[in-house]
């Protein structure tokens, strides 16, 4: 039996990770739950799985949490970053699945592979922030780092058709979102709830308007960048709505290969926890007959500068993509907050880049720094922005 660690099990792919733990209860066990502000839901997580630890945002989100547990739980539970480290670190979890969201996972998924963890990594931010950093602990530590996200997983496992020195490039697909159609001038008003309604996946609320704007997709170039060690050059993306094919592989001799799937990430999720092996998820097959014409084209950057930003930042290096990340984390939650129009995420983004801090990637302190001062100026600039 696989023990886990789980960081962020209240998101979405929290939620899919105890699904398919559910599914397969002679296979896996919970050893720590990690959580942030939705005490009812862990709360039914705790009773179901009966972890040795618990993890919520703070100190009164913990004592909330203890009013809907029995008194047997209360020792178990732990709050704020040190809680998320003591969970992500267990002794008895022989893997860590870091799915918690944005830039509060990178101390905790350091913390487990300095503790032998392997990883199922759900959080990319982890890697946009501090790639070198936790790819050189990883080899360090001698543990396995396995990618969730759907494309990254693709790419895992296209990679295993053919040698490494083979790769000419990768190619992240990217569904657009849902104003694939909107020319630049009609995404001045559009509204929270169009921007939160992705076509194909279901997911949190970051994440979905991080796919609104494309950043996403740009995140997720840095993040491969780093995991599969690849030259930004051989790094492509390209539109493909249907979300049908996750991802694929360009050889040296012309041969590509992809993985094909429903959109469900309990099939990503399941690999990273089984790998090498598959499990039978009993899921609904994809039905080639039924998927009509598969679209591909290449991204608009005119609509969608977000793209142009993530490749900016990785190039120029340092601690510039930790920049980006703080900047949009602010930008994103402004946009759900209301306090600014959708096209503002990326203009905000944009002003605190070319503001940016120098640093070097190898310094984990520079990164953090790097990271508050860029939410330092996006809270800035909202201000001026809101006056």
């Amino acid at each position: 039996m696989k023990v886990l660690s789980l960081l962020g099990s209240t998101g979405s792919i929290g939620c899919a990770v105890l699904a398919v733990v559910r599914q397969f209860p002679g296979r896996y066990a919970i050893a720590g739950l990690a959580a942030g502000r939705n005490v009812e839901l862990i709360s039914r997580q705790v009773r179901e799985f009966s972890p040795e630890l618990i993890s919520v945002l703070d100190e009164e989100h913990a004592s909330l949490l203890k009013d809907l547990l029995p008194v047997s739980y209360h020792n178990r539970i732990v709050w704020g970053t040190e809680g998320n480290i003591r969970v992500a670190s267990l002794e008895r979890a022989a893997m860590t699945v870091s799915a918690i969201v944005g830039a509060a996972g990178l101390l905790p998924t350091l913390a487990a592979i300095e503790a032998g963890k392997d990883i199922a990594l759900a959080n990319k931010e982890t890697l946009v922030m501090a790639g070198k950093l936790v790819m050189t602990a990883v080899k360090r530590h001698g543990v396995r780092l396995l990618p969730v996200d759907s494309e990254h997983s693709a790419i895992f496992q296209a990679l295993e058709a053919g040698r490494k020195e083979d790769v000419a490039k990768i190619i992240l697909t990217a569904s657009g979102g849902p104003f694939l159609a909107k020319k630049a001038g009609e995404m001045l008003h559009v509204t929270r709830e169009q921007a939160l309604a992705h076509p194909n996946w279901s997911m949190g609320k970051k994440i979905s308007i991080d796919s609104a704007t494309l950043m996403n997709k740009g995140l997720e170039v840095i993040e491969a960048r780093w995991l599969f060690d690849m030259p930004i050059d051989g790094i492509k993306v390209v539109v493909h709505p249907q979300s049908i094919v996750h991802s694929l592989v360009e050889f040296q001799d012309g041969s590509v290969v992809a993985q094909l799937g429903i959109p469900d990430m309990r099939i990503p999720i399941a690999y990273a926890l089984s790998y090498p092996k598959r499990l039978p998820l009993a899921l609904k097959p994809l039905q080639l007959s039924q998927c009509g014409n598969l679209q591909f084209h290449e991204p608009d950057h005119e609509r969608f500068p977000a793209l142009a930003l993530a490749y900016q930042a990785i190039r120029y290096g340092g601690v510039m993509p930790a920049v980006l990340n703080g900047a949009n984390e602010i930008a994103v939650g402004a946009f759900l907050e209301g306090r600014i129009n959708f096209p503002d995420i990326i203009a905000l983004v944009t002003k605190v880049l070319a503001k940016a801090p120098g640093g070097s990637e190898d310094s984990l302190a520079d990164i953090l720094a790097a990271d508050c001062s860029a939410r330092s100026e996006a809270e800035d600039l909202i201000v001026e922005m809101t006056r």
